[in-house]
């Protein structure tokens, strides 16, 4: 495995690990990149990651750590400008239809893959009926749900989620070729914001390497972004990427490579950007949110995040079956208290399934999310919960997680009399499969940011039937045919304004099932060392990578 000198001195460390859940950001104006055939900057920086869940394969990347690697590697159809509008910087030319249902694309000439291999429909529509095709097991596969044909590549499973027989399909009906520069998207009923949905990893190209080893390519991906693979990724220490110098987009890589370190730990991750052994860090522990923008100055950032952080339920354990038993627990914790303690006042109380960065949030939607303990401790008692025997809470270890879930514990015990026990022992790759195999028995800390900027990112990928792990991000495996329903009300719309009282009129139902509670509002706070300059977080809380520039 080759590494640059300061990530050979990380790995001979030791060091490995695990962290949040998803992408998200918001943030300031920074630099940018220098047009087609590779940016005029050079050097290598090194950033911090926790251990992807899965191989590097886009439409098998849902977690925020494979995540950041992934879009440093790959470049879609669109890209969002910083207030969440389509941008079309990426492959696509024109994304374009007259009934919001059959969708032509038509893509840019010249874009190619690190293996020189042209980027064209076939690279799309191959990959996404790849991603779509249930035997195949890809986690972001039900993004691709609203295409025609979808339901045929899914196979036929039982009560518990089994696959009892093959798909009666390979193909999507939606998807044909037109020509190289051209492929035709129908999808099963209109959905005016698709434009936007197709910036999303489950939407990204896979050359004809892919589908000649997907396991080996998992490893050593083969994008189409500005930075390329140079060698394989090493579970437990990460990945050397290098500039691609014939890549065809206008956000060139200034840097000449970026080197993705993985750890255990966090806050080992922090001590190593104090010590100038690390570039970036970008979620730093809580405890040194305060202190750190003392000691970083100029290099501490702190972006806007559309994330939301959750309480979520196993709605399929018997003791959390109970809406009134999901309510309680929400009503019995206070956020604000929490954030004040915990987060120095950075995390703002959730008061919504919605956040405040899109349209369609409202002020206090989520009534369930403000303390009550006497309303808790009455609906507790109507529905008949144990409370002899103490609940587990669930978080993934080494991200900083463990003191404002025991501060969860702290308030369930005063508040409403409920011992708990914390689970916070498992790696981030560990800790996904175990909520996709409904492996835990308690609430469990989960994490949300936008897939792309529109309040049904925070509905259809959490709370319908389509999203039903493993196919998706619905891990409380909660569904209600009202939900879906007016999902797809809010989808056919005419325009995505439209839409917004469909998707709030789920959340409403939602609020009231509270299969998950939300929490709180995110602000995220990054560090950097002094080798490195031009670093922000972009809408979904990656490190934008090709803007940065290293000053040694």
């Amino acid at each position: 495995m080759k590494l640059s000198k300061r990530r050979s001195a990380l790995v001979a460390a030791g060091l490995s690990g695990a962290l949040l859940l998803s992408a998200c950001g918001g943030s300031d104006d920074s630099g940018s990149g220098s047009g087609s055939g590779g940016g005029e900057g050079g050097g290598t920086f090194s950033v911090y990651i926790g251990e992807p869940e899965n191989p590097l394969v886009p439409g098998n990347t849902t977690e925020s750590e494979g995540d950041q690697v992934v879009n440093s590697l790959w470049t879609g159809l669109v890209k969002y400008a910083e207030d969440g509008s389509v941008e079309y910087s990426g492959v696509a030319e024109s994304i374009e239809s007259e009934d919001n249902t059959t969708w032509t694309v038509t893509l840019k000439d010249g874009w190619t893959f690190h293996d020189g291999s042209p980027v064209n429909a076939d690279s799309f529509v191959d990959a996404w009926n790849y991603t779509a095709y249930s035997p195949n097991a890809q986690g972001a596969a039900s993004y691709l749900s609203r295409i025609a044909g979808y339901a045929d590549l899914q196979a036929p499973v039982d009560a518990e989620g089994n696959a009892t027989g093959e798909p009666a399909a390979t193909e999507m009906s939606g998807l044909a070729v037109v020509d190289d520069l051209t492929f035709t998207v129908t999808l099963s009923s209109p959905f005016s914001n698709f434009p936007a949905v197709v910036g999303y990893n489950s939407f990204y190209p896979l050359p004809t390497a892919f589908f000649d080893d997907p396991e080996g390519f998992g490893t050593r991906p083969i994008g189409n972004g500005p930075f390329q693979a140079s060698e394989d990724y090493v579970p437990g220490q990460g990945i050397s990427l290098t500039r691609y110098e014939d890549y065809a987009g206008d956000d060139a890589a200034q840097a000449d490579g970026v080197d993705y370190v993985v750890y255990a730990d966090v806050n080992t991750a922090y001590t190593d950007v104090q010590a100038g052994n690390l570039d970036i860090v970008d979620v730093i522990p809580p405890d040194v949110i305060e202190s750190a923008e003392a000691e970083f100055g100029d290099r501490f950032i702190a972006t806007e995040s559309s994330q939301i952080t959750y309480l979520s339920f196993p709605t399929y354990d018997q003791r959390f079956s109970d809406p009134r038993v999901r309510q309680a627990f929400s009503m019995a914790v206070d956020r604000d208290a929490i954030s004040e303690a915990i987060f120095q006042g950075t995390r703002v109380a959730a008061d919504s399934f919605i956040p405040p960065v899109v349209d369609g949030y409202r002020e206090g939607s989520c009534t369930y999310c403000t303390l009550d303990p006497d309303e808790a401790n009455r609906l507790l008692d109507e529905a008949g919960f144990d409370r002899s025997q103490p609940v587990d809470l669930w978080f993934n270890a080494g991200a900083g997680h463990d003191a404002w879930m025991e501060a969860v514990g702290n308030q369930l015990r005063e508040n409403i009399g409920v011992e708990y026990v914390l689970q916070g022992n498992l790696d981030f790759a560990e800790y996904l499969p175990l909520l996709e195999s409904r492996g835990v028995a308690g609430p469990f800390r989960y994490g949300w940011s936008f897939d792309y900027p529109a309040a049904d990112s925070y509905i259809t990928p959490l709370f319908t039937t389509s999203s039903l792990a493993p196919a998706g991000s619905n891990y409380s495996f909660y569904t209600d045919p009202q939900v879906d329903q007016l999902v797809v009300e809010g989808d056919q719309a005419e325009t995505p304004e439209a839409g917004l009282e469909s998707y709030q009129a789920a959340e409403d139902i939602i609020n009231e099932a509270m299969p998950m509670a939300p929490m709180f509002f995110t602000e995220i706070q990054s560090v950097t060392s002094e080798n490195v300059s031009d670093v922000r977080l972009d809408l979904f809380q990656r490190i934008v990578t090709s803007e940065v520039t290293v000053n040694s």
